[in-house]
């Protein structure tokens, strides 16, 4: 009986090869560069290439650019433009000015683009074949079969770390930097680390960019594009690059790496390994976690894509719009009717304020205004739904419980009226006042729009006579005016009989609330 074996798989190489006599590269007739004492390195399914020692370079080479790429075990590249006759090659050679102990053979020496030479003259020398090689495993046969059923960054790092280890991949510890869309918090750091029974997630604030131990970081290093790092932490290298490494070596850890995590969109995230193993990382482990990294990435990359949908929803829409909309409510017409307390809070004498205050300050006062509103409504069980011009949309759905929704509706417009108040007479804000009207009642509640923009809203009567009512509200000098809907679950609630507000049709009959904060308005 026949048996086919699986061949054993052959990992990541890297070896770095002496040529003998002259060697020359050319540009059409023009010399590049000539050498005795040139060099080839061959990389797994990589080309092989050729480097010349930087004296026996024959042109000029323009200034270090900007440009910076990172390899886990020769290190970063620095590039040059070659000039040629007054004709500039951008980026067309680069070096490793501080290659990594697997490439120090080429420290010192040049490599040259494949656009920038049009022959290489070898002399008595023969390249070998590139060693494509096989690189799988459980690693890869994972990311391949069964990454995608974490469903979170969190169980998706553990799971990454744990396959590395089985993979004979040395980590002590990873973690992941990834950079977000947020209006608070500027991104995510995942950090496993061996024995620790959960995944840490760090949510720093954007004030990390100022904050000395990012600064001092290799996080900022790799993210600002300057390329990765590698260091070795054993006795015989001393010297840290980041005050980090020190902390890495007195919990064991022998060598460390910082790789680019490049997101589609162009952002520079990072990923950061530690080995605790005494002779570090070898060539095949990086070559290995370098090799997948993009596809790493791209897991990542969904992961903050999803956190990102639904931040950007619940800042725009709201917290349930904007769970109704990652449900599949996306649709014109798409919606609901239910019953809801409404309400429209307005700023008053927002005309005048912008013309005393100023753009900027009037801006300010805006958003003081808005964040005030909004976390009241919130702490009260309702929602934002938007902010039209200077005034405020809340909706607070009944459910089950009517009662409650009236209540806390109610409860919102005071305590709204009362914080102002009190930001008034403590001279933090002389400004700010409000009228708020409030109705209950069935409304639509999902999308509206044109095929291309779609709104999120309310529509119904309740929301009409509760915008309304903060108008007739200004007339007569109350803060609070709410329809007979709510004032059953109002404790002190003036009436006000039947009133005749703009384009509705019949008489509404509505109350006006009491609160500490009460003072007659002027119209």
């Amino acid at each position: 009986m026949n048996v086919h074996t699986t061949p054993k798989t052959k990992g990541y190489g890297i070896s770095v090869e002496e040529l003998t006599g002259r060697v020359a590269i050319y540009r059409d007739d023009i010399l590049l560069a000539e050498s005795s004492n040139a060099k080839v390195m061959y990389e797994t399914r990589l080309p092989a290439t050729i480097y010349i020692p930087r004296d026996d370079v024959c042109i000029d080479l323009g200034d270090e650019t900007e440009l910076q790429t990172f390899c886990p075990f020769k290190g970063t590249a620095t590039y040059h433009d070659v000039i040629l006759d007054g004709q500039q090659l951008a980026n067309s050679v680069w070096a490793y000015e501080d290659a990594l102990p697997e490439s120090a053979a080429i420290q010192g020496h040049i490599g040259f683009m494949p656009a920038a030479y049009t022959r290489i003259d070898l002399g008595e020398n023969n390249l070998r074949d590139p060693e494509d090689g096989n690189i799988s495993g459980p690693l890869i046969d994972w990311l391949m079969r069964g990454a995608s059923e974490n469903q979170t960054p969190e169980a998706f790092t553990k799971a990454l770390a744990e396959k590395m280890l089985e993979h004979g991949i040395a980590i002590q510890r990873l973690s992941i930097l990834a950079w977000s869309l947020h209006p608070l918090i500027a991104g995510k750091h995942y950090i496993w680390e061996k024995g620790a029974a959960e995944i840490s997630t760090n949510v720093p604030t954007y004030e990390i960019h100022d904050h000395p131990a990012y600064v001092n970081s290799p996080l900022r290093h790799v993210s600002n594009g300057l390329g990765g790092v590698r260091q070795r932490l054993n006795d015989e290298n001393p010297q840290n690059s980041f005050p980090i490494m020190e902390d890495l070596r007195a919990k064991g850890a022998t060598d460390y790496v910082a790789m680019p995590l490049p997101f589609s969109d162009g952002r520079t995230n990072v990923l950061t390994l530690t080995c605790d193993h005494p002779d570090g990382f070898t060539t095949e482990n990086l070559g290995l976690v370098f090799e997948c990294s993009s596809v790493i990435a791209r897991f990542y990359e969904v992961f903050m894509q999803r956190e990102n949908a639904q931040v950007l929803l619940e800042t725009y829409v709201g917290k349930r719009s904007g769970a109704r909309v990652l449900g599949g409510e996306i649709r014109r017409g798409d919606g609901d009717e239910i019953d809801a307390a409404i309400m429209f809070c307005d700023l008053r004498n927002s005309t005048s304020l912008e013309e005393q205050l100023g753009r900027t300050a009037y801006i300010n006062l805006l958003n003081e205004f808005f964040e005030t509103v909004s976390g009241i409504v919130h702490e009260n069980g309702g929602e934002v739904l938007k902010f039209i011009g200077d005034a405020v949309l809340a909706v607070f759905p009944a459910g089950e419980d009517s009662e409650s929704a009236r209540w806390n509706a109610q409860r919102s417009a005071i305590e709204i009226v009362e914080k102002l108040g009190e930001l008034r007479l403590s001279g933090s804000d002389t400004h700010c006042d409000c009228s708020i009207g409030v109705a209950y009642g069935r409304v639509t509640y999902g999308n509206v729009g044109s095929r291309e923009r779609l709104d999120f809203t309310v529509i119904g009567q309740a929301a009409n006579v509760a915008a309304r009512l903060g108008e007739y509200g200004k007339k007569v000098g109350h803060r609070i005016v709410v329809s007979a809907d709510i004032q059953p679950a109002c404790a002190n609630a003036l009436p006000l009989g039947d009133v005749k507000l703009h384009n509705v049709s019949q008489p509404v009959t509505s109350f006006a609330l009491r609160t500490s904060a009460d003072e007659v308005l002027s119209s």
